[in-house]
């Protein structure tokens, strides 16, 4: 037995339904550039929510986003729809960071 023994324990997700999203090649619009402005912010948003909206594995990708702790726009919601909806981020950032409690 070696003096350091590493233990890798995967927990396996099911996460097939990613190939069928409609979001595939937009990442643009589900993760924000650095240093967005809150009225860019809005309109990628928008734009996101109308590409979910068609999208039939939206339910799925939304309670992944809440299970894992995703950040970005997923499933229709946006890290603070998540937030506000009792999902936290595991590291919050922005003003829920100055927020939390």
């Amino acid at each position: 037995m070696a003096a350091v023994d590493v233990v890798i324990h995967r927990i396996y997700t099911d996460d097939r339904w990613m190939t069928a999203a409609e979001c595939k090649g937009l990442t643009h619009l589900f993760f924000p550039p650095p240093a967005e402005r809150p009225q860019a912010r809005d309109r990628r948003e928008a734009s996101a929510k109308a590409v979910c909206q068609s999208c039939h594995v939206n339910g799925q990708c939304r309670e992944y986003a809440r299970t894992h702790h995703e950040y970005g726009f997923w499933g229709g919601e946006s890290e603070d729809e998540r937030h506000a909806a009792g999902f936290r981020l595991i590291a919050p950032i922005g003003v829920r960071a100055r927020n939390a409690s």
